[in-house]
Parts: structure tokens; sequence; C-alpha cells
């Protein structure tokens, strides 16, 4: 998800925004799932354009090269055409459908697919199923040593006290790393910003 850059709360500037491929799409989109479900609420989330009823419903997301389409309780949903994507969001209830061309879209099965997500977020006696936990993201040892020396312990403290998704971030990103010279450009930039108190997304500000 949020694949548009510019950043809107209104749905209309939204769309104006989204690059030239999906736009179509996107617009088209839209329109059928108000026309669908007149009574969703339209909102900007995650630089997405989300639908929701008592919750968040569903949501679109325009990229480049392709649209997605996901359903926030997608798991819970019966998808006996298989629209979804194949994989799915690992550890997250989301379920989405990559769409580059509408001519290939089955819009009887995706209208049923949305009636039936408006009918499970309707029922406030069908708790969303609980999100899965994901494992923690072990620490590298050489991100360990780093933290232990004296003049990183203001960084060390920073990244104690940071939630456990902002410290995976930093921890996926520096035990991603193929090339010695990468690592090492990585932690260098690591320390910096833990020193900082900057998160990840801001390791550069």
């Amino acid at each position: 998800m949020d694949c548009n850059r510019a950043r809107t709360k209104d749905p209309i500037e939204w769309l104006e925004t989204c690059p030239d491929f999906s736009w179509p799409l996107a617009n088209q989109l839209r329109e059928w799932f108000l026309n669908w479900e007149p009574d969703l609420a339209e909102t900007i989330k995650w630089n997405n354009l989300c639908f929701s009823g008592r919750k968040l419903i569903v949501g679109i997301s325009a990229c480049k090269h392709h649209l997605a389409i996901f359903f926030f309780r997608g798991t819970e949903l019966p998808d006996p055409v298989r629209l979804f994507t194949p994989g799915g969001e690992k550890n997250t209830n989301i379920r989405s459908i990559k769409v580059t061309s509408l001519d290939g879209v089955n819009q009887k099965a995706l209208r049923e697919l949305l009636h039936t997500a408006v009918e499970l977020d309707a029922d406030p006696t069908i708790p969303p199923v609980p999100k899965m936990k994901r494992k923690p993201w072990p620490v590298p040892q050489f991100f360990k040593m780093a933290l232990a020396m004296k003049r990183n312990r203001a960084a060390a403290k920073n990244f104690r006290a940071m939630s456990p998704t902002c410290q995976r971030e930093y921890l996926v990103w520096l035990s991603t790393a193929k090339l010695p010279e990468t690592r090492a450009r990585r932690l260098k930039e690591t320390l910096a910003a833990l020193s900082g108190g900057r998160k990840w997304a801001q390791r550069k500000g």
C-alpha cells in the first residue's frame, strides 16, 4: 500500500495525484464501489483511498504500474473465484487484489465480495480475527556489539525506548545488507539516527 507520493485528505484530489497508469482504474473502481454500496464513507488513510462503514472495509492503492484493492478483513471473506492475489500479506488480516486492467476483473464476484465485507463490518457480533503476532526479529551480533560501546550509549538508550515495530525496521534493514560495505554504511547511519532519537523512516533527517 501507499504507492502514491502526494498527500491529501480529499478523495477527488487524491485521484488527481494518481499515476497516469492507475488513475482511470482508481476512478472507475471508486465509481463502482459508491454505486454498489452508496452508504460507504470515503477517507484517505496511509495515502490510500479507503471506504468504511462502522470501521474500515476496503481500500484502493494506486501505483505506477498497477492498482491494488485491499480488504481489511480479507481473511474472513469467502473467495470462491479466487479474486485475491495468492500469498497475501503476512501477519495481517488484509488480503488484496492486484489489478492491471479492469477488462479481466469479474465485476459480479467483486461486487459480491464487497457486499459480504460490508455485511461483516455491519455485524457487531462478529469481532475481527485477532492479528497474527510476528516473531521478534533477531538482533544482529554486530549491532549488539555496537550498542554496547560507550560512545553509542545514547543510541542504545533510544533504541530500547522504541516500539517493537520501530525497532524491527532498523533490524530488518541492518540484517538484509549483503555486502560488508553496505552493512558498515547502514550501521553508521543507524547509530547516527538513533543517537538523535530518529525512527528508521527519519534516519536521514
